[in-house]
């Protein structure tokens, strides 16, 4: 009988661990926010009061982030998939809890800094 229980328990785990994402991001697959996994994500101004208000897994998100940290680094360490991150660091960033600092993407469109870094390699003495 502790055989069937323990079978009952793994076959639990395993479906909270599919259903557990969808759960925490509501159902949201997209992010507000365009992060790649090289994306940077830092916590401005840390409050504690805010992470007591958290998510146990925005939580853990929001204080790993205290430290630098890309996407990529935030999903292996959290042991969290890569979509439930980019979901909550997005909810984070709309809240104002982090900062997304800005990736190549980010200026691929800036004619105007295209220009600037031009001129600044012509300028350069070969």
């Amino acid at each position: 009988m502790s055989t069937d229980n323990s079978s009952e328990q793994a076959v639990g785990r395993m479906r909270s661990r599919r259903v557990r994402p969808y759960t925490l991001t509501g159902g949201r697959t997209k992010s507000r926010h365009h992060l790649l996994v090289e994306t940077l994500i830092s916590v401005p101004t840390y409050d504690p009061a805010l992470a007591d208000a958290l998510m146990p897994e925005s939580r853990a998100i929001y204080e790993r982030a205290r430290t630098r940290a890309s996407i990529a680094e935030l999903s292996a360490g959290l042991t969290m998939p890569l979509g439930v991150v980019r979901v909550l660091i997005s909810d984070l960033a709309t809240q104002g809890a982090v900062y997304i600092h800005p990736t190549a993407h980010t200026y691929s469109h800036d004619m105007s800094l295209l220009e600037r870094v031009l001129d600044g390699l012509k300028r350069l003495p070969v």
